[in-house]
């Protein structure tokens, strides 16, 4: 026994034999079946309850709860749902009954590598939590967690997707959140990513053209008129041609979003944050994925709904012409026509008027007059977040997507713009002021912002926990955050809070692109303490706030199976006696 010194005396072997089970310390079942002793995990993987009130009969011991079966020597289930139970290496020594309290199954990261790619392949929620919790117990980079599913989702499925999209926004967001956080984050984002690849085909590229030497100029435009007739498998030759030839990532960048910009605002936005998303996605795995991430956007070209098409943008006011207009004026770099010097407070006062066709004049100044895109918008991202933090709960609830689908958009314009000097992608700029335009309505009458009470709320965050366990709390928590900013309360702390509130829920992938914009979007003006500045800050703050108070309560089901991971991976009993 000297090489066993910790293990755990579990019981008289004449006791085991008597009574059939015997919980040993540590929670450790101790059967006694067929002449041999079995000890595995009283846990069951799936949620927890005792295995010894099941039943053991061919060698199959069966949890009553939800009848998950695991054979008692090896702990192995045949339902892969429940995930396999540990199980642990017995002895008999002087009729007394020893069990080694560490799993003969367990494995070191690379078993829980297997494990979470096991759980995304059979879309298996309890299997990729315990492997997100052990992965991030041992210290494996959130990046590293991330890049497994973007590969898994980007070469499985029908393309990239909304899975993909909360998985690449949540991995961005880690930093902001604590550990739990982390493992709720990382933890949705592959269940989505899973969900979205379920029953799907793994997906073949089709391959690069033979061609050697194509000028990257040439194939920017064979791909633009491949997407513009919605030829995708044309188009993805081209791109894989392209990546192949040694393209960078910018000219890649440029070449795809100068095609998603050929018409206007694409899928209600979702055309372009998808493509900024997946080159966000191109940063965590690695550039020598760069063909798998990137082609699993060209299918949604193909069936991607043009707004210029659309009544709303032609009438009552073109929009469609100005638009076009203020660019042809633009690729001439014309001077701009003689206006007073514009403020941030006057630009952002015009993107919220209902006066589009000056607002469109406004901008082509401002660019003509040397204003960097990026800085433009960046004020379009800001004048989208007003419109949310303006939405009145009044509207119909469906609305909610409008005013959401245009601040992502506008965010995701803000990011590309931060890395391209391309001028085609200014088109961009003038189609998500012309959506902030198109929102107005959502805004009349505008929601109050919240004022300064003299009843002040108490600086712990957790105080909005509970106040969300309610429906429609907008106007409270959008309140209570005020007043906690205003007072000087952490906003790190209030970031990690509002997190929680999103991934606490059953949540849409609105909601998860809604906190990552908004945290992003705040963090590019945090580096400014000047009074608009300041403002800025509380309308992402608020937006975020308000989104997340209209979508919540949830069903919850996801972050409780998480929750359940999390425990059994610490030892905790789920179900006392």
């Amino acid at each position: 026994m000297n090489e066993r010194l910790d293990w755990i005396q579990a019981c008289k072997l004449e006791d085991l034999q008597e009574k059939g089970v015997i919980v040993a310390k540590g929670a450790i079942a101790v059967f006694y079946y067929e002449g041999r002793v079995h000890a595995v995990d009283n846990r069951c993987p799936h949620l927890g309850f005792p295995l010894h009130k099941g039943s053991l009969c061919e060698g199959i011991l069966t949890c009553h709860w939800h009848h998950a079966r695991f054979d008692i020597c090896s702990g192995g289930t045949l339902d892969p749902w429940a995930d396999d139970v540990p199980s642990h290496e017995v002895m008999v020594d002087n009729e007394t009954v020893w069990v080694n309290p560490k799993p003969s199954n367990g494995g070191g990261v690379q078993s829980l590598i297997d494990r979470l790619k096991a759980g995304l392949e059979q879309n298996i929620g309890i299997v990729i939590a315990k492997a997100v919790v052990g992965l991030i117990e041992a210290g494996v980079p959130e990046s590293e967690i991330a890049r497994i599913g973007i590969l898994f989702g980007t070469r499985n499925g029908p393309g990239w997707h909304s899975g993909l999209t909360i998985l690449t926004a949540m991995a961005r967001v880690v930093p902001k959140l604590d550990k739990a956080g982390k493992i709720l984050a990382l933890y949705q984002g592959l269940v989505h990513v899973a969900r979205n690849s379920a029953g799907r085909e793994a997906r073949h590229l089709l391959g690069e053209l033979p061609s050697v030497g194509v000028p990257a100029e040439r194939l920017a435009q064979w791909y633009r008129n491949c997407i513009e007739v919605r030829d995708t498998q044309g188009a993805e030759k081209v791109l894989l041609t392209a990546v192949h030839q040694g393209s960078s990532m910018e000219q890649l960048a440029n070449m795809m979003l100068v095609a998603a910009t050929d018409h206007f605002y694409l899928d209600g936005g979702h055309v372009f944050d998808f493509h900024n998303k997946a080159f966000e996605a191109v940063e965590l795995v690695g550039e020598e994925h760069t063909k798998d991430v990137l082609a699993s956007l060209v299918p949604m070209m193909g069936r991607a709904s043009r707004s210029e098409e659309q009544h709303q943008w032609q009438s009552p006011i073109n929009l469609v012409k100005p638009i076009e207009q203020a660019l042809e004026e633009l690729a001439k770099g014309l001077p701009p026509e003689h206006t007073e010097p514009a403020s941030e407070e006057d630009v952002l006062r015009q993107l919220l008027s209902d006066e589009p066709l000056q607002t469109i004049s406004m901008m082509k100044n401002l660019l003509l007059g040397g204003m960097p895109p990026s800085q433009l918008a960046q004020l379009i991202a800001l004048a989208a977040a007003d419109r949310i933090v303006r939405f009145h709960v009044q509207n119909d609830f469906g609305d909610w997507i409008a005013v959401l689908h245009t601040f992502t958009y506008a965010h995701a314009v803000h990011q590309r713009l931060d890395q391209s000097a391309e001028p085609l992608l200014n088109r961009a700029l003038f189609h998500g002021a012309m959506r902030i335009y198109l929102d107005r309505f959502l805004n009349v009458p505008a929601a109050a912002r919240p004022k300064q009470l003299s009843a002040a709320p108490s600086m712990d965050t957790e105080e909005l926990l509970p106040l969300l366990d309610q429906r429609q709390q907008v106007a409270p928590a959008a309140q209570w955050v005020c007043e906690y900013v205003n007072r000087g309360g952490s906003v790190d702390v209030l970031w990690n809070t509002l997190g929680h509130i999103l991934l606490r829920e059953d949540a849409d992938f609105h909601t998860f692109q809604l906190y990552e914009a908004s945290v992003m979007e705040y963090e590019e003006w945090n580096s400014r303490d000047d009074a608009f500045a300041v403002s800025a800050k509380e309308t992402l703050l608020l937006a975020c706030t308000r989104y997340l108070a209209a979508h919540a309560p949830t069903a919850r089901e996801l972050p409780h199976t998480a929750r359940i991971a999390w425990r059994l991976h610490r030892g905790e009993r789920l179900f006392e006696e």
